[in-house]
């Protein structure tokens, strides 16, 4: 008779036991963990936002800021590294442009008046609860404001951070 023994069922069982009880404890840390570096991402993103406004309206004093974030991106790589237009200014990446980066959806809006003195521009997390927590919000101002559970639109409508 080999002289080598196995483990047990009871003790092959302890063993999944403890990692099943591990697992529990790691992965709520993890998606806490992941909707804080996506929060992260969409205050970044805004103050990215915030100062392609300043470029695009000291680039372009006519129109002013722009109601929209494709206008503040650009097409592709090489289109940018031609020619930058008030349609395509090539201020920010072409990700952020699209609306959705980092589980948050982007918006720009309320511009006035030619040239365009205001906007306002705001963070909404895809999937509340899931990918973010908390709404952000923007203005000319250069704020950054947050609120739990609800959009928030500038102007002092939020929480500063």
């Amino acid at each position: 008779m080999n002289g080598h023994q196995g483990f047990s069922l009871i003790e092959l069982l302890i063993v999944v036991a403890i990692i099943l009880i591990i697992a529990g404890i790691a992965i709520p840390n993890l998606m806490h963990s992941k909707m804080a570096a996506n929060e992260a991402s969409a205050v970044g993103s805004l103050r990215t936002i915030n100062t392609a406004e300043i470029t695009y309206s000291m680039n372009y004093p006519t129109i002013g800021f722009t109601a929209s974030l494709t206008n503040l991106g650009g097409t592709s790589a090489t289109t940018c590294a031609s020619t930058a237009t008030s349609t395509a200014a090539c201020l920010i990446d072409t990700t952020l442009s699209s609306g959705i980066k980092s589980g948050y959806s982007f918006t720009l809006g309320g511009t006035t008046g030619t040239p365009a003195v205001t906007y306002t521009s705001s963070a909404m997390p895809v999937a509340p609860g899931q990918s973010g927590q908390r709404y952000f919000c923007s203005d000319q101002s250069g704020v950054i404001e947050y609120n739990f559970g609800t959009a928030c639109t500038g102007n002092g409508t939020g929480m500063p951070l």
